[in-house]
Formats: structure tokens, C-alpha cells, sequence
């Protein structure tokens, strides 16, 4: 995935950089060295390091997974916004962050090695600051994840919403920035024309406290949500099942990734984003899983690669380089992860696999051999033990 520092767009989607016989040389974590093989086994820099064999298979950036609800809300609580931050609230720190580790480890054996998880629980200020806390505690246990603010008003309620958005602009914001508990400010863009005001006066906030912004886009008519992402810089816009081919034209050239999600679409039966109308008109794609363990129970970033070449039209390269390096971008972190480059961090797949290619055929499996997290093997594929036929009852015993 060496590319250029912005994101992938057009035909350098396609461009994935691939190295026959290559190898990495890694050192404290870090890429030292990319290229082929016999450049690097002659580097005086290699003498002594300690050689992991992957011939036959793919090696590749690990998935950059850019839009995630692991956290809220709750399995079960399928209620609404008010009930699940309940639920939230009830629940003991401890669990929560059990529930929410074993998301991520389930992850990493899929291929994440980087992952957003976003907040949800509208104005609830008790239950929004526990998810964050939890997500503070798994920063980088196993892999790093990203904590998002998600702002979402009432749904119901007229005479309770400005109270909520005052709430949440005047105090909670400033409150998770300085204790550094959100990295990003995301923006549920939900209801009619009565409530952009208050998304407004959220987005613009949210940039003068320092947080970068997103946006959800999923209603049925987003050219509003989509143009206030691009006027309001924000890093990436999210879903855009609805969008037209002319809102497509509105990302063109601008600084907002578009972040497509084809595990929602696929699971909730409804439209899916114009992903060639997207990449065609010159916008940034990427691409994420969207996990929900209500209404989009899918953690494997393998699945939305292959999803996205059968139903959304993307090659196979352009479906890796969205879920890798614009990922990446989509969290402001393509400096450190989402391609194979001397000076960034050892975030590396070995597939079951000698073509990158087969990642968009092969639907619902897990082709990762091994995932490594900042030099370190963090999960490696293991044999299914064999049973021992001196334990199993003789056939006449089952009859």
C-alpha cells in the first residue's frame, strides 16, 4: 500500500504496490525496511533478526476498521437510545469491558488491527462517560482503538432538545477533552430541517475544543449532512446509503473521506452506498464493518472486502486499499498505520492465502494465518485437536 501521503482516490485505488518475494525488516515495533527479499536479507542492519517464514502466503497491512459501535449499545437492548444508556448505566464497569475485549480480540483474529469505537448514548452524560472509560482502558490491549464522542439528540421530545444539545456543547464536550477520553466527535445527523441548528452549533464546537469531526449520513435525503461535512472539514462521512450521484460530486476534491459500511445495508436489507459513482467522481472511499451487536453483528473486516466487490463493484484492490490505508486516513492516523512503509508501525497480516485477491471471493472465513500488533504476534492460527476415539462410546451404545 506505499503510496502517496493523502488518501487513495480514482485509479490509485487500484494501485496496491505489491512486492513478489518481498519481506519486512522490523525493529522495536516499527518498519525498518520494505522490499524484496534478497535486498533485505543483504542489509547489515538484518544480521542476527530473527526470520518468520510466510512463503506462499499474502502479507499485508493490517485492517483499519473505521466505524464501530463495540460498545453501545448493549446486546438485548433493543428499546431505543434512553433504555440502552440505562442498561449502560447498570451495567458494572468490568463487565462492559469484558464484553468489549472480547470484541477485540474476535477482531484481531479477523485481521483489525485498528479499530474506532463510537459512544451513541444521546445526552446520557453518566453512561457516555463509562463507555469512554472503558475505552480508555483498552487503548492498546490487544489493538489500538480509537474512542469517538457520538452525539445523538432526543429522538422524541421537541421542548427537550435544545436542553440536551446546551448539555452536551457547554459542558460534556469540554469535559472529554480535557481529560483527553474522545479523540473524535461524531454527529448522528438525524430528524428534519428544525434540528440543523443544533448540528451546526455541535459541529462547530466540536472543531473549536480541538476534536475532529464525523458525521453519520444514513438518513434517506443526506445532501444536507453531506455538504455540512465538507464545509465543516470533517474527516470522514459515514454510511451514505442514500446519497445520489451528484452528492457523490460534493467529496470530490474535498477532505472528507467517505466511509462506506456494505455489512449494514447487507444485514438491515436496505439500499447500498454508490461506491463506483463515489470512486468515479475523484472521492476518497474507505471502508469499515459498522459491528453493532443488534443490527450489524459482523466483526470480520474480511467480510466487508468481499462484500464490497460483490455487491458494491469494487475490485478486490480497491476494497483492500479502502479497508487499509484510507481507513487509516479516516482516523487521521495514516502516518503510523494502513500500508507496509519504513516508519510505521508493524501492523502486519499473513494470509492462508497466496493472492491478495482471494480476499474479495472468499465470503464469511477468516483467511489470517497470523496477526502481528506493533512487531508483536498477537494471534496466530491453531490446530483443531483431534479426538480421542478411546473416550467415545462404541456404536451399539448409541443405538
Amino acid at each position: 500500500m506505499r503510496g502517496s501521503r493523502g488518501p487513495r482516490c480514482g485509479p490509485a485505488l487500484n494501485e496496491v504496490g505489491l512486492i513478489p518475494d518481498g519481506a519486512l525488516l522490523i525493529r522495536d515495533g516499527v518498519l525498518l525496511e520494505t522490499g524484496t527479499t534478497r535486498r533485505l536479507e543483504n542489509l547489515a542492519e538484518a544480521r542476527g533478526a530473527e526470520d518468520v517464514n510466510a512463503a506462499g502466503r499474502v502479507v499485508m497491512p493490517g485492517f483499519v476498521d473505521s466505524h464501530t459501535h463495540l460498545a453501545f449499545p448493549p446486546p438485548g437492548a433493543d428499546e431505543g437510545v434512553e433504555k440502552s444508556a440505562g442498561l449502560i448505566r447498570a451495567t458494572n464497569g468490568q463487565r462492559l469491558e469484558m464484553r468489549v475485549r472480547g470484541y477485540l480480540q474476535s477482531m484481531a483474529r479477523h485481521g483489525a488491527t485498528t479499530v474506532e469505537v463510537k459512544t451513541g448514548c444521546g445526552p446520557d452524560e453518566s453512561a457516555e462517560t463509562k463507555i469512554l472509560r472503558v475505552l480508555a482502558a483498552l487503548k492498546r490491549d490487544p489493538l489500538d482503538v480509537i474512542p469517538t464522542f457520538l452525539f445523538r439528540l432526543p429522538a422524541s421530545g421537541e421542548d427537550r432538545i435544545e436542553p440536551a444539545a446546551d448539555a452536551v456543547i457547554r459542558d460534556l464536550m469540554p469535559k472529554l477533552k480535557r481529560r483527553r477520553l474522545a479523540q473524535f466527535a461524531d454527529l448522528a445527523w438525524e430528524g428534519g430541517p428544525a434540528r440543523h441548528d443544533y448540528f451546526a452549533r455541535f459541529l462547530a464546537a466540536a472543531r473549536s475544543l480541538g476534536f475532529a469531526c464525523k458525521v453519520h449520513a444514513d438518513q434517506a435525503a443526506p445532501g444536507a449532512a453531506i455538504t455540512a461535512a465538507v464545509e465543516q472539514f470533517a474527516v470522514s462521512v459515514d454510511h451514505l446509503e442514500h446519497a445520489t450521484a451528484a452528492e457523490a460530486a460534493l467529496l470530490a476534491g474535498s477532505c472528507t473521506v467517505a466511509t462506506l459500511l456494505p455489512c449494514a445495508s447487507f444485514h438491515g436489507g436496505g439500499a447500498s452506498a454508490p461506491a463506483r459513482a463515489l470512486i468515479d467522481a475523484g472521492a476518497a472511499v474507505a471502508l469499515a464493518t459498522n459491528f453493532n451487536p443488534l443490527h450489524t453483528p459482523t466483526l470480520n473486516p474480511q467480510t466487508v472486502v468481499a462484500l464490497a466487490s460483490m455487491r458494491l463493484g469494487l475490485t478486490a484492490a480497491e476494497a483492500i486499499s479502502a479497508a487499509t490505508i484510507n481507513g487509516a486516513h479516516a482516523l487521521g492516523r495514516a502516518d503510523r498505520t494502513g500500508s507496509l512503509e519504513p516508519g510505521k508501525l508493524a501492523d502486519v497480516l499473513i494470509l492462508n492465502a497466496s493472492d491478495y485477491r482471494d480476499l474479495a471471493r472468499d465470503f464469511g472465513g477468516n483467511l489470517v494465518h497470523r496477526t502481528m500488533k506493533r512487531g508483536e504476534f498477537i494471534y496466530t492460527e491453531g490446530e483443531v485437536a483431534r479426538r480421542d476415539h478411546r473416550l467415545s462410546p462404541p456404536l451399539s451404545e448409541w443405538s
